[in-house]
């Protein structure tokens, strides 16, 4: 799917690795080592939104639309942010502008990686009117 974006905008996947497991960090300590993590990166002009479980949910369509609105507004970078198995710090939170879910149910975010940029993928085929999506 990463190819494939390509085709329409430039994309690109960036891992920050799982901290180790330590019988010495707490949870919230956890998540604000993973927060200083992501805030580090350089989100200078850009967009933060969440991929959360508890965030606003979209059909494919209405997310299709959500990317084309920020493509309108000239918006030069969104970041998409999916997040460690315990969620995000505080901190990230109030950096965010939107918490996107992608399903009630619970995945490891290892899986949602994909699922994330095959929904990428299809928002595009549905903007470009490719047929990709069937409602």
């Amino acid at each position: 799917y990463v190819k494939r974006l390509n085709h329409y905008i430039n994309f690109e996947i960036e891992v920050i690795p799982d901290l180790k497991k330590s019988n010495n960090r707490s949870i919230e300590q956890q998540k604000n080592q993973e927060g200083e993590l992501i805030l580090a990166k350089n989100l200078s002009g850009k967009e933060l939104h969440l991929f959360d479980d508890n965030g606003k949910m979209f059909t494919s369509r209405e997310f299709a639309g959500f990317l084309e609105k920020k493509m309108a507004s000239g918006l030069k970078e969104l970041v998409l942010v999916i997040g460690g198995p315990f969620g995000f710090s505080s901190k990230v939170y109030e950096t965010a502008v939107s918490e996107i879910s992608l399903s009630s149910l619970t995945f490891s975010h290892q899986m949602v990686r994909l699922m994330c940029v095959e929904q990428i993928y299809r928002a595009f085929t549905i903007l470009k009117g490719e047929p990709y999506h069937h409602d």
